[in-house]
């Protein structure tokens, strides 16, 4: 099945390869597109470093209200994905969609430091959020199409540790305009923006506009000229091994709680301080750049199902460690390691798990469609934690959310098995 494929033809990895020492090379559009989301992810993430104890210390939300902002956060995204896939493969032209969407959220940025309210700011971070859900599968799919079947999860691998250095470097930057700058919110949301535009820069310098597939010859990749039609779209829904892949990413999905959660319950205890708040999701980051390339290969080898369960049993752990472990200063290291982990055995390895399944044409679509069904799962979980959280507590919260977790992943596992010869 899909997520248990090697995904690697006959001939591929052949005897005579090996013994050259050869190994597959990366497209240069992978790079070229992993620079741009190291940059934005810098501008991102020192956003998402301090927004949580922003509004719960200094804006004074409460747990309801931050879940409610953050589910906005990660909820308007994959409603759009949908649109920006659609077009993207409408119009045939990826990089443009991609373009417009690191447009819009480099454009929001600014509007933070005029955002002082529950509805301002929420209105901020859905326009933020529509620009991300508008770049995520076109970029998506100029990595799928750029790279063979095979080696599939090593591209999306090498572009997330990209991505996660920029995800490393973020939090790093927050902390220290925060220790340097007087008021120093308003001045991590000016850099913020700064950086968000040099991003779009290199996409639109960088970045070529006409897709390239190893897949189709020149003249194939043209596949005709009629743009693809909502019905056509839509089809892809008759799939059975997409409906499947996008249940059960929605499925994992509700018992996901997000990082701005996991990182507050973390703070809360192993009594970290406020002042290091900033430098959690760099524990995160550093992990998942390390594994996010090796798990990504060794997903294309062993199989996608056995990486992806295992990265969520991870997740689970660390879920245990905040629930039940003692307040030691290996707390931290080990809860982090275990998020980083998750998130390196999962986030490359999800779309790496499409190339088999959905025609060329329709790449963005299908991978919308499955980052859809996983982005408004978490969305409804932040949600349902946030006013658990408020009524129960934190640590009947994430007690329920653990146990969400293993009865999903056991059910996952059913529907993801192997069958005949599949791996």
């Amino acid at each position: 099945m899909y997520l248990t494929d090697r995904s690697t033809p006959p001939g591929a990895d052949t005897a005579q390869g090996r013994r050259r020492g050869l190994r597959p090379k990366v497209a240069p559009v992978v790079l070229v597109l992993g620079t741009v989301s190291l940059i934005t992810d810098i501008s991102s993430e020192m956003v998402t470093a301090v927004l949580p104890l922003y509004l719960v210390t200094t804006l004074g939300f409460t747990p309801l209200g931050f879940g409610a902002l953050d589910g906005v956060y990660n909820g308007v995204s994959a409603l759009v994905q949908l649109t920006g896939g659609h077009l993207a493969d409408r119009v045939r032209n990826h990089k443009l969609m991609a373009g417009l969407g690191y447009g819009l959220s480099a454009l929001c940025k600014p509007l933070l430091l005029l955002a002082g309210s529950l509805a301002t700011l929420g209105t901020v971070l859905a326009l933020e959020r529509t620009g991300k859900g508008l770049r995520t599968a076109p970029r998506d799919a100029m990595i799928s199409l750029s790279t063979p079947p095979a080696n599939q999860g090593r591209a999306f691998g090498v572009h997330r540790a990209m991505d996660t250095t920029g995800a490393m470097l973020g939090p790093l930057a927050a902390f220290l305009i925060l220790r340097a700058a007087a008021d120093g919110y308003d001045a991590v949301f000016g850099v913020s923006a700064c950086v968000a535009v040099f991003g779009v820069l290199v996409l639109v310098l960088f970045v070529p506009g006409r897709r390239q597939s190893p897949q189709t010859d020149e003249a194939g990749a043209a596949d005709g000229k009629a743009p693809i039609r909502v019905r056509e779209a839509l089809a892809l829904l008759r799939l059975p091994r997409l409906r499947a892949l996008a249940g059960c990413a929605a499925l994992l999905g509700l018992t996901t709680v997000s990082d701005a959660f996991v990182y507050l319950l973390l703070q809360r205890r192993a009594g970290i301080g406020e002042q290091w708040f900033p430098l959690l999701p760099l524990g995160t980051a550093a992990v998942f750049l390390l594994l996010a390339v090796p798990l990504g290969t060794l997903a294309d080898r062993v199989g996608r199902r056995t990486v992806f369960l295992t990265g969520h049993l991870g997740l689970l752990a660390a879920y245990a460690l905040l629930l039940w472990a003692p307040a030691t200063p290996a707390l931290p290291y080990l809860v982090l390691a275990l998020h980083g982990t998750f998130y390196a055995a999962t986030d490359g390895v999800l779309p790496a798990a499409l190339a088999g399944i959905v025609p060329e044409q329709l790449r963005a679509t299908g991978l919308a469609i499955v980052g859809t069904s996983q982005a408004l799962a978490r969305f409804c979980c932040s949600l349902a934690f946030g006013a658990a959280w408020t009524l129960w507590g934190d640590g009947p919260a994430l007690a329920g959310s653990a146990v969400g977790l293993l009865c999903c992943a056991a059910v996952a596992g059913l529907v993801l098995k192997p069958t005949g010869a599949t791996r």
